[in-house]
């Protein structure tokens, strides 16, 4: 019985890039939203002022392509 299981032989080039488009828009996505919030949260309810908005926003959104960019592959 074990025996008569045969691997899927599916092409699934299509859901592979379509699951890492996802996960990207996912990564770019959120990084942005949060930029978005902290500028915007800064701006309008802090004494901070636009410049003061604007440094903490650039800092996460420097930050965050730094730490979300994809990594070079292992040469394993």
């Amino acid at each position: 019985m074990a025996g008569d299981y045969h691997r899927g032989e599916m092409d699934i080039h299509e859901q592979a890039a379509t699951f890492a488009a996802f996960n990207n828009m996912t990564k770019w996505g959120s990084l942005s939203i949060a930029t978005l919030l902290l500028f915007i949260t800064l701006l309008f309810c802090t004494p901070a002022g636009f410049i003061g908005a604007v440094i903490p926003a650039a800092v996460l959104l420097a930050a965050g392509i730094f730490f979300l960019r994809d990594k070079p592959a292992s040469d394993h």
